[in-house]
């Protein structure tokens, strides 16, 4: 039910500016809890949220593990619960996994609709795993792009990446060569340092920043933070999670949501950051769609 993750686009983008209206947008929403998991060097994060527009009340329970050896296991796995919201009835347990993956992806797809350069022309992706595969599939579906790039610390992931999805993929071996010249840059990494770098980065190019969820891990380094225009999903979580905000010190010029409606500018002229760690309310948006769509199919 998620195969078009574009079909989201429209609830998400309505969750995404109630969120920024505060209590008179009805999404209830702490920031995340997350749980470290000390003796495996992983983290368990539980994420609620109810939306009033919706009448939709979940949580997700993630799991993420960094550098795992044994690569068969996916860094991050979830789970959403979905609840009838007038009596706390559980009424669906959903694979969460897929669920982020696609909501991700199709933020950062209204981030980039919003925020890249009227004449992009070249995309690139640092990372291959799982968000990879999602932002490359909604990103090629929603825009036109001459020209795709992928770098992955693993040379082997990027030519599998290349040779697995439909259209024509260029690897680079580095990630300056990537980012050369790109239009529009998603970052999609499990770093924990800064891999990005202000210096190799086009003036008024796009970047969604997608990985390091954490407070002391990095994708970008403090350059490129601090002379970009800064988007988040949530001011809370960012100056809360994002070691990329809270490090490099910048300055958070809007959220997503606040753009939606209207109260800030979008900038597309100029360079700009979105920063996504993901809120509790795409899921809960995500989940409903796809548990109404399969009701609607039974």
């Amino acid at each position: 039910h998620l195969h078009r993750a574009s079909l989201l686009l429209p609830a998400l983008e309505a969750a995404l500016a109630n969120f920024s209206a505060g209590a008179a947008g009805g999404v209830v929403q702490p920031v995340r809890t997350v749980l470290p998991v000390p003796r495996h060097g992983g983290y368990l994060g539980v994420m609620p949220a109810y939306s009033a527009a919706d009448d939709a009340l979940t949580t997700k329970l993630v799991t993420f593990y960094e550098h795992l050896k044994d690569s068969s296991v996916p860094s991050h796995q979830a789970t959403v619960l979905l609840f009838d919201p007038s009596n706390g009835t559980l009424k669906a347990v959903l694979d969460g996994s897929v669920i982020t993956a696609k909501r991700t992806a199709a933020v950062s797809a209204i981030a980039t609709k919003l925020l890249m350069p009227a004449f992009a022309e070249v995309l690139c992706i640092l990372g291959a795993g799982v968000q990879a595969y999602s932002h490359y599939d909604i990103f090629t579906e929603l825009f036109t792009f001459k020209e795709v790039r992928i770098w992955n610390r693993s040379k082997e992931r990027a030519v599998k990446f290349a040779s697995s999805v439909p259209g024509p993929v260029r690897v680079c071996s580095s990630a300056q060569e990537a980012v050369t010249g790109a239009d529009v840059i998603v970052t999609v990494t499990m770093a924990t340092a800064p891999i990005l770098f202000g210096d190799w980065v086009k003036p008024g190019a796009h970047i969604n920043a997608v990985g390091a969820s954490r407070p002391d891990w990095r994708e970008l380094d403090d350059e490129l933070m601090k002379n970009s225009v800064l988007f988040v999903d949530s001011r809370d979580a960012a100056l809360t999670e994002s070691g990329d905000v809270i490090l490099s010190g910048a300055e958070i010029f809007a959220e997503l949501g606040e753009v939606l409606k209207g109260t800030k500018p979008a900038l597309p002229e100029k360079t700009t950051v979105f920063k996504s760690l993901g809120m509790a309310v795409e899921d809960t948006v995500a989940a409903k769609f796809v548990y109404d769509a399969w009701s609607a199919g039974n």
